[in-house]
């Protein structure tokens, strides 16, 4: 880091401080008494994620041990419900919330999925603390005008992770006759070599439960209507009940048939282990998954591919992890100071390196990093950027929760016009 950065890094780190000292600390009948400053900042703080196993617990681990390094008088308590995606934990967050019980600080996705929880007075505003610490100046615009809700922020990020991305087994590919270096401009050059893989009886493309179905869909629906029409998706512009949404149905339902017939019984992780046993050709899934393939000693280029899902070359299918601060948390100074571990380059260098995203901070040193992240660094940098639906960034959870049903449907009954019908009738109850 030049001296310039240095001497940013310190002035945010003393607001951070100061911040802290304004909020004062807590006693033990959780009370506000005014008498501790960021340094001396003691007591504790419930971090509720979805973070519990895999790559995502290694990176809440490294989070956590830079954490006690910044604040040693701060106790951690982890908050963690399993659950792919996070279904489970936020249906107990929701339940706590309903009841003001709120923990100290929740994860959830930057973006749209948010819009409940400001809605119903859940989440404090936190536009101030950004101004205070100078986070404006370490978050990249792009990002920023995702966090933003009419004009305000509620959130802090601790990564950004790519959505639209396929892993391949090479060696599966070359047994299948398929050519593990060919490049897909569209959905309809990749289908055929799929469906050679399933002549050649691999599984074509492995998924797993109902969110990651939803994950193949918005994929989908990117590499059939560009950018911009699925951006109309979400502002009303592109028609759910149109015809070039109903190509991409039928698209959907063309690689739906191609995948595994155990997919219900199974979550992200072991839909990627497929590919990295060599029982699957393809994934599709989110960045994290790089984790799981390093882990196991795999090599980029070599024990396993990774691009963007064909027909997207060029657009970053983007969510971001992130924490808010809840209306009547048992300590706002003890989950500030989370908070502004979350940002710190340091946080979020050791966080997204276990976890296989990249910072948000672009202050956070990447150097080490693996060569997949490496790639979607560049990526984020150059491409386009649209808002992952099945991680919050694009739509409500209301929204998301009605898409989420109408995939489910289709996979029990195979109806693709009730599935359109779906659909359409999900965006005019939820489209603003």
């Amino acid at each position: 880091m030049n001296r310039t950065r240095r001497a940013m890094s310190a002035m945010v780190a003393a607001g951070a401080l100061v911040l802290l000292a304004a909020c004062g600390g807590s006693d033990s009948d959780g009370n506000n008494d005014g008498s501790s400053d960021g340094a001396a900042a003691s007591g504790e703080v419930e971090v509720f994620t979805w973070w519990a196993e895999g790559s995502e617990k290694a990176g809440l681990d490294a989070l956590v041990g830079v954490f006690n390094d910044q604040y040693p008088d701060i106790k951690f308590v982890n908050g963690a419900v399993a659950g792919g995606a996070g279904s489970d934990a936020k249906n107990v967050l929701a339940s706590r919330l309903q009841t003001n019980d709120p923990p100290g600080t929740f994860q959830a996705h930057a973006g749209a999925e948010l819009t409940d929880y400001i809605n119903n007075g859940q989440i404090e505003d936190l536009t101030q603390m950004y101004e205070d610490n100078g986070w404006n100046e370490y978050f990249p615009q792009t990002l920023l005008d995702r966090l933003e809700q009419d004009g305000k922020i509620y959130s802090v990020p601790s990564n950004i992770h790519r959505a639209n991305v396929v892993w391949a087994n090479p060696a599966v590919l070359e047994d299948a006759g398929v050519d593990p270096k060919a490049t897909y401009a569209s959905l309809d050059e990749w289908i055929a070599d799929l469906q050679k893989i399933k002549a050649a009886g691999s599984i074509p493309l492995s998924i797993a439960t109902d969110w990651t179905q939803v994950h193949l869909f918005e994929t989908v629906l990117l590499a059939d209507l560009g950018a911009d029409g699925y951006n109309g998706l979400w502002d009303g512009t592109t028609d759910w009940a149109g015809a070039e949404v109903g190509a991409a149905l039928e698209d959907y339902q063309t690689l739906f048939e191609l995948t595994n017939q155990d997919r219900q019984s199974l979550d992200w992780p072991d839909a990627t282990q497929l590919v990295i046993d060599g029982d699957a050709a393809f994934n599709v899934m989110g960045d994290w998954a790089v984790a799981a393939f390093e882990e196991q000693g795999k090599k980029l280029g070599t024990d396993y591919l990774a691009y963007p899902v064909p027909g997207t070359d060029g657009v970053f299918d983007f969510l971001a992890d992130s924490f808010t601060l809840p209306v009547g948390a048992p300590d706002p100074a003890t989950t500030e100071a989370w908070l502004s571990t979350v940002a710190s380059p340091e946080g979020q260098t050791a966080f997204n390196m276990k976890k296989g995203s990249i910072p948000a901070n672009i202050e956070a040193d990447t150097s080490g990093f693996g060569d997949y992240q490496q790639t979607a660094i560049d990526s984020y940098a150059n491409d386009d950027i649209v808002s992952s639906l099945a991680h919050g960034a694009a739509a409500p959870i209301s929204w998301l929760t009605d898409i989420t049903s109408a995939v489910a449907k289709y996979g029990s009954t195979g109806d693709l016009g009730g599935f359109q019908d779906d659909l359409a009738a999900a965006a005019e109850r939820n489209a603003g």
